[in-house]
């Protein structure tokens, strides 16, 4: 079974989701706010969060990105909001999942033990890189450090730039195709795929390349994206 926190302000919400999760033999911490729960999870190894938006302190997508910028535990956002593009914007930011309140029991059981599947069957988070350091030509990528430099420079990469160029390097002139990045870096069993577009496009501006003329970024249309090292 799984080690949970319950990130949810409304102590009723909160009360009900622990005796749910308790039931089914989870172990459960909860808080109320996103500054308690970014404590409990640098000072705790969970398996899952499960994180409302209508936080009193932070919204929640907010403590989405904070969550992400120090540990890659998957989250299960627990909203009212069904809005489609609010929805896709919460993924994009990092979540592995979610449930538009009000939900059953059996409803959040399912998509946990979907999301923790998915984690158990890659070795670790999908899309989450390996510890030894990547080289591809004048490229180097260390998941450990998160750092990656080209040429000996440093690039300043967003969360999700390293990601998808760490998954890359992991197979050097691999073609890998789209819907599998979908689903190993972005955590999505479906989406747009300009998604995909926009973040290659902000990669290559920082390895000093256009899709016009690539250097180690190169998208076969239809097919998928490789990374390979210059001629």
């Amino acid at each position: 079974m799984a080690h949970v926190l319950v990130v949810e302000d409304d102590p009723f919400v909160r009360s009900a989701l622990i005796r749910q999760l308790t039931d089914a033999a989870h172990t459960v911490r909860s808080v109320g706010t996103a500054l308690e729960a970014l404590r409990e999870v640098a000072q705790i190894g969970f398996d899952l969060v499960i994180l409302d938006l209508g936080l009193p302190d932070l919204d929640g997508r907010e403590a989405l990105k904070m969550l992400r910028g120090i540990t890659d535990v998957p989250v299960i956002i627990a909203t009212a909001r069904d809005d489609e593009t609010e929805i896709v914007r919460l993924l994009n930011d990092g979540a592995d999942d979610y449930l538009v309140k009000p939900f059953s029991a059996e409803h959040l059981s399912a998509r946990m033990a979907a999301v923790l599947r998915r984690v158990r069957a890659g070795g670790g988070r999908p899309g989450a890189p390996q510890d030894a350091e990547l080289r591809v030509g004048g490229l180097s990528v260390d998941p450990l450090r998160r750092r990656a430099r080209l040429d000996g420079m440093e690039l300043d990469l967003t969360r999700r730039e390293f990601d998808l160029l760490a998954f890359l390097a992991q197979r050097p002139g691999v073609v890998v195709p789209r819907k599998e990045l979908l689903t190993r870096v972005w955590r999505q069993s479906y989406g747009d795929d300009q998604t995909i577009d926009v973040h290659l496009s902000w990669l290559r501006r920082k390895l000093g390349e256009t899709a016009a003329k690539p250097r180690y970024l190169h998208t076969l249309r239809g097919v998928g994206v490789k990374l390979e090292a210059p001629l």
